[in-house]
């Protein structure tokens, strides 16, 4: 992956580009020994223990996945005895492969296709007890306050949003290996401002072949102050953030697996923030 400079297109035109983009990826994931969707014991452990600790109990509550790609993690949520559960994605080719992969799973889980923004109108103004999001979608997103309105009105009263996402830390020395890369290194922007990042994807971030088409996307950086000033913003209340070491794959060389099987750098490295976890709430 390489990163070019920023760009100020129309914002419609970028979000196409990057639903083009993962809609070509979806395929090459299908396939892919990371998601290892043809064996049962394959692809990554998708959830750290401490999400389900602040997750809680799912019985009876109805969930709702954004921007949840292939669906292999909103399909934990049926697994653990959501009463509903949904996930929506802007990618036709994602939302078509999840829908085969919860009915040979024989889970009920309603997907939607749509673009986050048009959440509210694509779930008929339907309303959820736990919203999840996280791990690599944020920085698909530009513009966090609306994000963050559109979180508030899919809650029900009482109900919370559950994001867990890899840490712009993490963002910053590159999310993607560098060949041969050594040390760490700061290679992006932590910060946000600077709008919408080119970025020219030969491979994705999964095992197989290059894309044959729409290599191109956009990211938009997002420091922690911005998603809780976002949130906030929309009226929700922050009752718990969180900030790990852990990452579900061994993104730098040496890392050590931990006894669930996530990764961690190894004592010579220093202690550093590659992901975090965020819980906000909205009123009653």
């Amino acid at each position: 992956m390489t990163a070019d400079a920023f760009e100020s297109r129309d914002v419609s035109d970028l979000i196409r580009a990057n639903r083009d983009n993962w809609d070509a990826r979806t395929p090459i994931h299908v396939n892919s020994a990371f998601y290892g969707l043809g064996d049962v014991d394959g692809g990554i452990e998708w959830f750290a223990d401490f999400e389900w600790a602040d997750i809680g109990d799912l019985a009876g509550r109805d969930v709702l996945h954004l921007q949840c790609h292939l669906g292999t993690e909103t399909l934990a949520f049926a697994e653990r005895g959501a009463a509903h559960t949904a996930g929506l994605d802007f990618s036709g080719a994602a939302i078509e492969e999840a829908r085969r992969i919860a009915e040979r799973a024989g889970h009920e889980v309603h997907y939607v296709q749509a673009d986050v923004y048009d959440a509210v109108a694509a779930l008929d103004g339907r309303r959820f007890d736990v919203l999840y999001t996280g791990k690599g979608a944020l920085h698909y997103l530009p513009d966090l306050g609306r994000w963050a309105e559109t979180a508030a009105s899919l809650l029900r009263p009482g109900g919370f949003l559950y994001l867990v996402e890899f840490h712009p830390v993490l963002h910053a020395l590159g999310s993607v290996p560098t060949p041969g890369e050594q040390f760490l290194r700061l290679r992006q922007d932590y910060l946000g401002g600077r709008g919408a990042q080119r970025m020219e994807v030969a491979h994705t971030y999964t095992d197989g072949p290059p894309l044959a088409e729409a290599t191109t996307c956009y990211e938009w950086r997002h420091g922690l102050g911005d998603i809780v000033t976002a949130l906030l913003g929309a009226g929700l209340t922050v009752d718990l953030l969180r900030e790990t070491d852990l990452l579900p794959w061994p993104r730098f060389d040496g890392m050590e697996r931990t006894a669930q099987g996530w990764w961690r750098l190894t004592s010579e490295h220093p202690k550093i923030p590659l992901m975090f976890a965020l819980r906000a709430r909205a009123a009653g």
